[in-house]
């Protein structure tokens, strides 16, 4: 069978190649528990597989050792804890999908929704991971200054295990449309069951600056909404603090509006 993958090699499906999709249709016919292993350079769409499979592996291209770490996982010998670093869509017509869409652009298809199938920050472990007590201090700064994020994050499950704690950012009312969410950290932590651990961020102003209407790089005042959660689509704490002040421009190099100059 010839690559499927690789540079210069464009596909205008995402389904899986050839007589995977059938024989993976015939397996499930069976009646058995079928667990799906994705080898892989690019998202698949995996729809069915999603709804009829007991679990899904994405490998990736694992190298030499992929074999013995893919069967690490299956026999439950490694917990696993990685997060996918995109959206996986439902099917091929809905690329592109990614989290970080503007408000307007979220509209559904005719016979199908906008969210992906699998979204940006989404994996499973064998555990679970419960958080709480969001604090965020202060709850008004200037717009040069830092704000602190923290939450404890506690294993509820049986087994030691990884989670990736993520901190999205939204700006609703700024001078431009802006995101709806926004990944600004993370940070991941191994815990044994019933341990719980407390996670902190530090986010500076610099990181909320956006390109306005004349292509400054700008700080804005007003109230910003946080996120932190296990993927983009499963937020389990929300808060907000506030900019106050004028509008703060960065200083450095900026690129001139509809030319290629750079200009200091």
């Amino acid at each position: 069978m010839p690559a499927v993958t690789g540079e210069g090699r464009d596909q205008t499906s995402l389904s899986l190649p050839g007589v995977q999709e059938e024989l993976l249709r015939a397996l499930g016919d069976l009646g058995k528990p079928l667990i799906v292993v994705l080898v892989n350079g690019r998202p698949m769409a995996v729809k069915w597989a999603a709804e009829k499979a007991s679990a899904i592996i994405e490998a990736w291209f694992p190298g030499e050792e992929g074999g013995n770490a893919v069967a690490d996982v299956l026999f439950g010998d490694y917990n696993p804890g990685g997060k996918l670093p995109i959206s996986i869509p439902q099917d091929t017509g809905q690329i592109p999908v990614y989290y970080s869409r503007r408000a307007s652009s979220f509209r559904d298809y005719v016979f199908m929704s906008a969210k992906p199938l699998f979204p940006f920050g989404h994996g499973l472990s064998y555990t679970q991971f419960e958080y709480s007590l969001l604090k965020i201090e202060p709850e008004k700064i200037g717009s040069a200054g830092s704000v602190t994020i923290s939450f404890d994050v506690k294993n509820v499950g049986r087994f030691k295990g990884d989670e990736v704690a993520q901190l999205y950012i939204r700006d609703p009312i700024a001078s431009v449309s802006r995101p709806i969410k926004e990944l600004k950290g993370f940070k991941r932590i191994t815990l044994e069951p019933g341990e719980k651990k407390r996670v902190t961020f530090t986010l500076s102003t610099d990181q909320l600056a956006f390109y306005d209407r004349h292509m400054r790089l700008i700080v804005e005042p007003g109230l910003y909404e946080v996120m932190v959660g296990s993927s983009s689509e499963d937020i389990r704490l929300t808060g907000s603090f506030e900019v106050t002040g004028e509008v703060r421009v960065i200083s450095g190099l900026r690129r001139k509006l509809f030319t290629d100059t750079i200009v200091q």
